[in-house]
């Protein structure tokens, strides 16, 4: 083009259409970032939120399940801690069946002395509350108030003297808390073996679960 013969006019149509193209381009950005924005908003971004809160909760459920895994490692080592204790006392105390066989069991013991039991009679559970719990009425008790049961029992057993007292120290080496709290030995006249009657009471203890 001849600069020569350029016009204001010329001048004033190069400009217009420079105008146009800009305005044009110009416009087509700011509608695509409006397009983006509206396709951001509208959808990426909900899918994003809904991912995020989909890995916010695996991690919190991960979480969780280290502490269930911490927490049973704890339980575990408690129980540990616990079974001497339960065994020590399942091993002591008897059980309601124990004490009602109490006859079948001791007459073995007295039988390996040649000994005979004459009576035994078991008399009503006394409750041995737990250390700061008042003495009351039997009927207000509640089982979370005992710490276990006495059961007092009445025996009259007759042998030789020895061999009564051979069957008191076996009885004492049972794993089983059995005391004997009153006792009586009357000689038997005229008896050339030496026999006597012992008579008295002796105690056994129970959990209050099984006598409550």
């Amino acid at each position: 083009m001849d600069l020569k013969n350029i016009t204001v006019e010329d001048l004033k149509e190069k400009f217009a259409a420079f105008d146009k193209k800009t305005l044009i381009k110009f416009g087509i950005g700011i509608g695509a970032i409006i397009l983006f924005l509206i396709i951001y908003f509208a959808i990426l971004r909900p899918m994003v939120n809904e991912k995020k809160a989909t890995l916010d909760d695996q991690i919190n459920k991960q979480m969780e399940i280290q502490q269930f895994e911490n927490d049973i490692i704890t339980i575990k080592n408690r129980i540990k801690k616990m079974e001497p204790i339960v065994e020590k006392n399942s091993t002591l105390f008897h059980s309601k069946a124990e004490v009602e066989g109490l006859y079948d069991s001791l007459s073995r013991y007295a039988g390996a002395y040649g000994l005979v039991i004459s009576k035994i009679q078991k008399q009503k559970p006394q409750p041995v509350l737990k250390s700061g719990v008042a003495a009351q009425a039997q009927e207000l008790l509640d089982q979370s108030m005992v710490s276990y049961y006495k059961i007092p029992v009445d025996y009259e057993i007759k042998g030789n003297f020895l061999n009564y007292i051979k069957f008191k120290r076996a009885v004492s080496r049972s794993k089983k808390m059995l005391n004997f709290d009153k006792e009586l030995i009357n000689v038997v006249q005229n008896d050339p073996n030496g026999a006597v009657v012992a008579s008295g009471e002796l105690t056994i203890v129970g959990l209050p679960n099984e006598f409550f």
